[in-house]
C-alpha cells in the first residue's frame, strides 16, 4: 500500500508514515485471506485532538517526535482518513474466539479495534492497531467505541510496562474527541493507537479449531512460525514446537507480572498473546499493600483472575491453546497412533510451564532481594516475607525498593522497610533473618543496593496517579499524562522532581474501581 497525496491528502510526516504502512507485504498477517478478517473503514471521530503521544514508539517505527506535530495526525490516528483508502488497503477487523472467564464464549474478534497494516523498520515489522475505532461484525451489540479513561489508562500502562522490562504491546498515541459513549455513565470517546509484532491470540487458534477450518488454523500457525519463530522449522514437530515455545514464553511472562505486583484482571483465552506479549489493558493493575488474593477487576466477582491465580489461568490457558492445536499435531507419526501420540506430546510439553515458570519467577526473587547466589532456603525466606506483608498489607513496591537500604552489618538501615509495618516484631524478625542471609552474599552494602535498584521499580502506574491524569485529561489538562508518562519510562531511576509519584496512595485510592468496561 502507498498513499500518494492525491489520494490520502496528506503531507508532511504523517504522509511519510502512511507510505510506510503496509498490508500487501508478503508474509503480513493482512494477507491471510478474508476467512481471518473483514475490511472496512473507522467509524468518523468528530474533532479528534492529540491527548498523548509517545516519542518512544515513534521511534520503534523509525518517526520522530515530529510525527505528533503534524497538524493530520489526530485525523490519521482517530482513523477519519480510513474513508478515502483502497478497498484492497482497507482497516481489517481479525476473527477468533475464545473462553471469557473459564466459559466458552464462541466467535469473538475484534470489536472495537482495526488493524493499520505494518511498517517495517530496523529489520523489525510491527503492525498498528486503532482500539476504539468504532463498531464491527464482531462488536456483538457494542458501539466499538472506547473511552478517554481506558484509553490513557492503556496508553500509560503499556509505555510503563515495557520500561520496567515485560513484554507488551506498546501504544503510539491517544487521540480524544468529545463526542459522547455511554458506559456507566455517559463519557468521551478516544481512540489508541497500539502497536505490536502481532495480535495473534490464543483464541485465533481456538476459533479455527471450533470451526473445523484445519486449512486456516495451519495456515495461522505456518504465519506465526514463519515470521516469528522459524526454528521451530526444524523440529520433527514444528507445530508442538510452536506450542512449547507459547509455553515459554507465557511462563517467562507470568513471572515477570508477580514479580511486580501486576494483574492483568481479564485473562481470557483472547487476551492471551501467542509471542508471549501483555495485551489487551483494561481492569489492570499494580498492587498498593501486599494482598495474594488482590482482584483489580471489579466485573471478577468469583476472584477468577486474582493475584495468586494467574499462573494457574496461564497454564489453563495453554490447555486451550494446545486443544486448538492438537489437529497439527502428530503428522510425522503413523495415522494409527496420531491422535493418540499426539495428546500425549502436548501434555508433556504443557508440564514445561512448571518447570519454567517457578525457576524464572525464584530467579527474579533472589535478584529482588540482591541474592546472587542461590541456597536451599531461599524460597522459604521469600515466603516468609510474603507472610509478613501480607499480614501487614505493606506496599509491594517500595517493601522492595526499600529492602536496597538494608545493611548486612546491622540494623541502621532498616527504618525506612518497619515503616511499612504494623507489626514491627514480625518485619524484624524477617530482617534479621534476610542480614543472616545477606552475609552470606560476597557484594558489599552499596553494590547489593544498586543492583536491587536496577530491578526494583520506585515508580509504577499506581491507580490514584492513572485516575489523576484522567480527571485533569477530562478538562482539557493534558499535561499530567504526559508528565506521568515522563516518570514511568524511568521506572528505576531516583527523579528527586517527582517524588511524589513514588509515595503511598491516599487514602481515597482504596476507592477505585476498575471493571471490565475500563
Amino acid at each position: 500500500m502507498s498513499f500518494s497525496p492525491s489520494i490520502s491528502g496528506l503531507t508532511g510526516p504523517v504522509a511519510a508514515l502512511a507510505d510506510a504502512l503496509g498490508t500487501t507485504r508478503e508474509g503480513a498477517f493482512a494477507q491471510l485471506g478474508s476467512v481471518f478478517m473483514t475490511r472496512l473503514p473507522a467509524a468518523p471521530l468528530s474533532a479528534p485532538y492529540v491527548v498523548g503521544f509517545s516519542p518512544d514508539t515513534a521511534a520503534l517505527l523509525g518517526f520522530d517526535a515530529a510525527l505528533a506535530q503534524d497538524p493530520a495526525f489526530a485525523e490519521f490516528f482517530s482513523g477519519n482518513t480510513t474513508r478515502d483508502w483502497p478497498a484492497e488497503s482497507m482497516p481489517y477487523a481479525s476473527v477468533y474466539s475464545g473462553h471469557q472467564f473459564g466459559v466458552w464464549a464462541g466467535q469473538l474478534g475484534d470489536g472495537r479495534a482495526l488493524g493499520l497494516g505494518e511498517i517495517e523498520h530496523d529489520g523489525t515489522r510491527y503492525e498498528l492497531q486503532l482500539k476504539g475505532a468504532g463498531r464491527t461484525p464482531y462488536s456483538r451489540m457494542g458501539d466499538g467505541r472506547a473511552v478517554l479513561r481506558s484509553s490513557i489508562r492503556e496508553y500509560l500502562c503499556s509505555e510503563a510496562m515495557h520500561h520496567l522490562g515485560i513484554p507488551t504491546t506498546r501504544a503510539l498515541c491517544v487521540i480524544g474527541s468529545d463526542q459522547a459513549v455511554r458506559r456507566e455513565e455517559v463519557e468521551t470517546a478516544a481512540v489508541v493507537t497500539r502497536v505490536a509484532p502481532s495480535f495473534v491470540r490464543f483464541g485465533h487458534f481456538e476459533h479455527f479449531y471450533s470451526n473445523d477450518r484445519v486449512d486456516a488454523l495451519q495456515a495461522l500457525a505456518d504465519h506465526v512460525i514463519e515470521r516469528f519463530y522459524p526454528q521451530c522449522k526444524e523440529s520433527d514437530d514444528p507445530y508442538l514446537a510452536l506450542l512449547e515455545t507459547a509455553v515459554q514464553s507465557t511462563a517467562d511472562l507470568l513471572a515477570q507480572w508477580q514479580a511486580v505486583g501486576f494483574c492483568h484482571g481479564v485473562m481470557n483465552t483472547d487476551n492471551m498473546s501467542i509471542l508471549g506479549l501483555t495485551i489487551d489493558y483494561g481492569p489492570f493493575g499494580f498492587m498498593d499493600g501486599f494482598d495474594a488474593s488482590y482482584i483489580c477487576n471489579h466485573s471478577d466477582s468469583q476472584g477468577r483472575y486474582a493475584y495468586r491465580m494467574q499462573p494457574q489461568i496461564a497454564y489453563w490457558n495453554l490447555f486451550c491453546l494446545a486443544q486448538g492445536l492438537l489437529p497439527l499435531l502428530g503428522q510425522q507419526h503413523d495415522e494409527n497412533v496420531r491422535g493418540e501420540q499426539a495428546v500425549k506430546d502436548a501434555q508433556r510439553v504443557l508440564e514445561g510451564f512448571k518447570d519454567r515458570f517457578a525457576p524464572a519467577l525464584e530467579r527474579l526473587m533472589r535478584a529482588k532481594l540482591g541474592l546472587q547466589t542461590e541456597r536451599a532456603g531461599d524460597d522459604a525466606l521469600v515466603n516468609r516475607l510474603f507472610e509478613v506483608m501480607q499480614a501487614n498489607r505493606a506496599d509491594f513496591t517500595l517493601t522492595f525498593r526499600h529492602l536496597a537500604r538494608v545493611s548486612k552489618h546491622d540494623a541502621s538501615g532498616d527504618s525506612s522497610v518497619r515503616d511499612l509495618f504494623l507489626d514491627r516484631a514480625a518485619c524484624d524478625a524477617w530482617l534479621n533473618d534476610y542480614r543472616a542471609r545477606l552475609s552470606e552474599e560476597t557484594l558489599d552494602d552499596a553494590a547489593r543496593a544498586v543492583a536491587m535498584n536496577r530491578v526494583n521499580p520506585k515508580y509504577i502506574l499506581r491507580n490514584h496517579l492513572a485516575e489523576t491524569a484522567i480527571r485533569r485529561a477530562r478538562e482539557k489538562d493534558f499535561s499530567e499524562v504526559e508528565r506521568l508518562a515522563t516518570v514511568l519510562r524511568r521506572p528505576f531511576d531516583e527523579q528527586p522532581d517527582y517524588e511524589a509519584y513514588a509515595a503511598l496512595p491516599p487514602d481515597w485510592a482504596s476507592s477505585l474501581e476498575v471493571s471490565c468496561s475500563s
